[in-house]
């Protein structure tokens, strides 16, 4: 019964430390990565003037009213 906590604290934090950066990496390469090539991919084709020109015809801006 000696030092029963230090070793299963040992244990413990070696295992909560390899979750936590299994989990970070996990959620690096399914979810940032993917997100990034998405938004890289939209802003490859954006034109904020036409985007502007389609929200003023509808009507969206109240500085710019349509025409």
């Amino acid at each position: 019964m000696r030092h029963l906590l230090a070793r299963r604290m040992k244990f413990h934090l070696l295992g909560a430390f390899l979750i936590s950066v299994g989990c970070a990496t996990l959620y690096k390469f399914a979810v940032a990565e993917p997100r990034k090539r998405a938004y890289a991919e939209f802003y490859k084709s954006y034109d904020p003037m036409k985007d502007f020109q389609a929200m003023k015809a509808a009507g969206v801006l109240e500085c710019a009213p349509p025409k």
